[in-house]
C-alpha cells in the first residue's frame, strides 16, 4: 500500500462500532494523490496526501 512521501501517513485500522456496541474491523485510508514534487531540486513522482498538498508542505514541479 502507498503511503505519504512527506508525512508517512498510511492506512490505519480499528473497529467499526454499531449502536449496540458490536464491533467489526475496518480501515481508514488517507486521500493520497500521485503528484510530481521537487525532491532535492529534481522533479519526482510520489504519493502525497491532499492535506499535505493543501498545507503547502511540498513544492509542485
Amino acid at each position: 500500500m502507498a503511503k505519504d512521501f512527506v508525512t508517512g501517513k498510511k492506512t490505519t485500522f480499528g473497529n467499526k462500532r454499531s449502536h449496540s456496541k458490536r464491533s467489526a474491523r475496518r480501515a481508514w485510508k488517507p486521500n493520497l494523490q500521485r503528484v510530481r514534487i521537487l525532491v532535492d531540486g529534481k522533479p519526482k513522482r510520489v504519493w502525497v496526501s491532499t492535506k499535505t498538498l493543501k498545507s503547502g508542505k511540498v513544492a509542485r514541479a
